[in-house]
């Protein structure tokens, strides 16, 4: 079962200097727990922009239902 969260972050790459902070919709295959590491958010958001992990920092996040 797949769960959809709302997302804001920022990108911390050259390329995204001076407008750096997006907000959008990710699609996991599987829930997080509430306590889970948001390790799968970033990495999702690092592959859509071709960056690196590290280059994308995670602002707030939360469920839609």
């Amino acid at each position: 079962m797949s769960a959809k969260y709302y997302t804001q972050f920022k990108l911390t790459d050259a390329d995204y200097q001076g407008g750096n902070e997006f907000s959008g919709i990710v699609e996991l295959s599987r829930p997080m727990d509430v306590d889970s590491d948001v390790t799968d958010i970033t990495t999702i958001l690092a592959r859509n922009f071709d960056l690196q992990q590290s280059a994308v920092q995670l602002v707030s996040w939360s469920r839609l239902h």
